[in-house]
């Protein structure tokens, strides 16, 4: 079942609905061989790195860093701090410097490039780095003294990014934010400047993306609650301080292809122009749907118009998911790629922020300190660079197995006790080669699944349907039109 959303644990208590979760989860974690623990020589060695990190001699710690995070997040890459610059903006981001603690082939190397980025999904994190560098001493939380990137980014009153420096320093986050915290601050009126900056520039930002053509799907998340012996879901919103502060992420990362891409060495993101086929598809989606697309709207304006409470805007949103795959990374060194563009983002770029989760992230950031240093890249960084992208895809694809199987997991335990119920249901999506075939939402609970009928699916349409199978230990959701 497609899905671009990860489930996250609301909320636990011990009960059957809970250790159900916890032993579901364990098979996924076997079934895909990983684990979230670490050898006893890994494990070693970060312990000892944390105690004796390389800590470099400029001091920042005068910035009043905050991190804004879930609320549960440990392994905190970034802090931000804004600050106006005569009609513009100064952007400092610091983001966890991994490479204080990390050494070119030690056990901590060797097991984080072999297990390319952490997985999430509802309670369980199988980390990149043990979690005395993720969680502790590599992380930046609040009051420690760390070791940092420091990107700082000069931005004009138009949200456009004019001049970017990145060298390493110490800084210390003050506090330790949640979305909903900040969120509350910054609409009540109470929030410090710094927060209040965040709006006006990821406001600006996000208008930035809009005229380069850029686009992100407005795919909402879910959320669990387990207790006793029962599963609850439901579909959250992202706020708007979560895009304002994705938005500053992607500016480093664009200022970081720019970097790279103007000195031609590198690891970027990227992501091919969609097939006009595809595109063509969607336009004929959109009339299946009635939803009105002028031929002369491009398609991330038309993708900006929907409205994801909408069923049949929904389904639309569902159906652009095609537009967005097929993500990679091309490393370069002499000569720039004949396509580096990521074109959902309309630009170069490149993953820097967050290198407690991500490998690339590492080497990407040191690419980027050398060449602001103007000093040669590292050798570590140079002789495993044109391995990277196929390491890095790899890790991906076990990331997306790994957060569908257990949305599988967690909507089989919301259904495992309803199966012959009738539910009122939106199809969202219908298969190509046999359109009697697809995928559905569900009102209530807030679940999708497959779904079978005797004729063609009304795409967009609302439905009845029954619920054949949901079986936790498969993971098997199975629906048919009532």
């Amino acid at each position: 079942m497609p899905s671009n959303r990860v489930v996250h644990l609301r909320s636990a208590r011990d009960g059957v609905a809970a250790q159900s979760l916890r032993e579901g989860i364990a098979r996924i974690q076997t079934e895909l061989g990983v684990t979230p623990e670490f050898p006893a020589e890994v494990e070693a060695a970060a312990e000892a790195a944390a105690r004796a990190p390389r800590l470099p001699e400029l001091d920042r710690t005068d910035l009043d860093f905050v991190t804004i995070d879930p609320t549960t997040a440990q392994d905190l890459d970034q802090a931000l701090h804004i600050e106006r610059d005569a009609d513009g903006y100064v952007v400092h981001y610091a983001i966890a410097d991994v490479a204080a603690f990390v050494t070119p082939g030690d056990p901590v190397d060797v097991e984080s490039r072999r297990r390319g980025e952490t997985l999430y999904g509802a309670d369980s994190k199988v980390p990149l780095h043990p979690k005395a560098i993720s969680e502790d001493a590599g992380s930046l939380l609040p009051g420690q003294v760390r070791p940092a990137l420091l990107w700082t980014i000069r931005v004009d009153e138009t949200g456009e990014g004019t001049d970017v420096t990145v060298e390493r320093a110490l800084v210390r986050s003050r506090a330790k934010l949640d979305y909903e915290t900040v969120q509350r601050a910054i609409d009540g009126g109470t929030a410090e400047e710094s927060l209040v900056l965040l709006g006006e520039v990821g406001r600006l930002r996000l208008a930035r993306e809009a005229a380069r053509g850029g686009v992100s799907l407005p795919l909402p998340e879910q959320e669990i609650d387990v207790e006793d012996d029962h599963w609850h879901l439901e579909f959250r919103k992202l706020l708007p301080v979560e895009e304002w502060n994705a938005q500053i992420s992607l500016l480093t990362g664009f200022a970081a292809a720019s970097l790279m891409v103007y000195a031609r060495v590198g690891l970027l993101r990227t992501l091919p122009a969609p097939d006009p086929r595809d595109v063509q598809r969607l336009h004929r989606t959109a009339r299946a749907l009635r939803i009105e697309w002028p031929a002369e709207v491009l398609y991330p304006d038309f993708i900006r118009s929907l409205d994801p409470e909408k069923p049949t805007h929904a389904a639309m949103v569902n159906a652009c998911t095609r537009l967005l795959r097929g993500s990679g990374y091309v490393a370069f060194d002499g000569e720039v790629p004949a396509d580096p563009q990521h074109a959902a983002l309309a630009s170069e770029y490149a993953h820097v922020t967050a290198p407690l989760r991500r490998l690339g992230d590492r080497y990407a950031g040191e690419i980027c300190l050398a060449l602001c240093a103007g000093t040669e890249v590292p050798d570590w960084v140079t002789e495993q660079l044109h391995q990277l992208p196929e390491l890095l895809q790899s890790s991906a694809r076990r990331g997306n197995q790994y957060e569908n199987a257990i949305l599988d997991l967690v909507e089989a335990g919301i259904l495992q006790n309803r199966v012959g119920e009738t539910f009122d249901a939106v199809v969202v999506d219908v298969d190509e080669k046999n359109d009697t075939k697809g995928d559905i939402t569900l009102q209530e609970p807030a679940v999708e699944g497959r779904v079978t009928g005797t004729r063609p699916l009304p795409l967009g349409t609302d439905v009845k349907v029954k619920l054949v199978a949901a079986d936790v230990a498969t993971r098997l959701v199975q629906f048919s039109l009532a």
